[in-house]
């Protein structure tokens, strides 16, 4: 486990495989085969890695490889420790490591017994499915990877990490779920807020197609400003400054031109106000205006639909 050079085999051939494996193939280790599903997925993974050696068995797995990365979906993850387990090889100085961000390092468990050093290591980025690896490669540096696992399993991540040029942030077993939930938060909830932006900018400037260059520069902006300091003291607007009537006439505007936003609106508007007392720029009075005018929006939201 004191080798400085990853001779690695990857099973699953996907985005994150695909794509870590050529980090650490330029990063000057050997990446010695690709195990995957189908195999034009390894072949593909091969091709864009650079490794010739792909295959659809983990009996393929070199004996001189000491990195095997799980790069599987994760429901996956836990069938295929059982089966890599199962091989008639030694594990003995092989690390073993999984980059689901929902399972923790016990999903390893039975390759743990057979000697391999196991840790999770989620990759701390966004995959997407319909992006080629050789589009999210540029984003795939520098970044965290959450991991856990036995000392000799954090120790091993620490140097893949390194090995990847990235970082670790060392996550409780407690708590993964809590912090795979805090990476949907980051990347999926953001996605989100922007089609919700994009949608209302198709209300505001029809037939254009130009929402992120037009709202590029207070997003980074913004980014730039939290990344400095706070979102505390980054925020600003009118919740901030306790603008009830301006808030009042954005809920008129909503149920006139997107109605089907005013919930979006409102959750987020409700976290806002939270924000802006926890930063103590409002008082008392201006919280419960504010948090009055939603819960009046959301009683006419039901009447409409015929709640109760």
């Amino acid at each position: 486990m004191k080798k400085t050079k990853w001779r690695a085999a990857i099973i699953g051939a996907g985005k994150v495989g695909s794509t870590l494996g050529r980090v650490l193939a330029e990063q000057g280790h050997s990446v010695e085969c690709i195990i995957s599903r189908t195999m034009k997925s390894a072949r593909a993974a091969g091709k864009f890695i650079g490794c010739p050696a792909v295959s659809t068995d983990l009996a393929d797995i070199p004996s001189r490889v000491n990195l095997i990365m799980l790069t599987t979906p994760h429901n996956a993850v836990i069938d295929v420790a059982r089966n890599l387990a199962r091989q008639n090889r030694s594990f003995r100085g092989v690390a073993v490591c999984h980059a689901s961000g929902m399972l923790t390092a016990d999903a390893l468990e039975p390759l743990k017994r057979r000697g391999a050093t196991v840790f999770s290591f989620h990759p701390l980025q966004t995959f997407p499915r319909n992006f080629p690896p050789a589009h999210i490669l540029p984003h795939a540096r520098n970044i965290f990877y959450g991991i856990d696992g036995t000392p000799a399993g954090i120790a091993a991540a620490r140097r893949l990490a390194r090995a990847l040029q990235g970082h670790v942030l060392l996550v409780p077993p407690d708590l993964r779920e809590f912090y795979h939930a805090a990476c949907v938060v980051a990347s999926n909830h953001l996605t989100t807020l922007l089609w919700v932006l994009e949608t209302m900018y198709r209300t505001l400037a029809p037939g254009r197609t130009d929402f992120m260059r037009v709202f590029s520069p207070i997003i980074t902006a913004t980014l730039a400003n939290v990344g400095s300091t706070s979102p505390g003291k980054a925020l600003t607007g009118p919740v901030a400054r306790g603008g009830v009537e301006t808030i009042a006439r954005h809920l008129d505007a909503l149920e006139r031109h997107a109605p089907a936003e005013i919930p979006f609106y409102s959750a987020l508007s409700l976290d806002t106000i939270r924000l802006a007392t926890a930063s103590g720029m409002l008082t008392q009075q201006q919280q419960n205006a504010l948090r009055g005018l939603f819960e009046r929006s959301a009683s006419t939201e039901g009447k409409l639909r015929g709640h109760p």
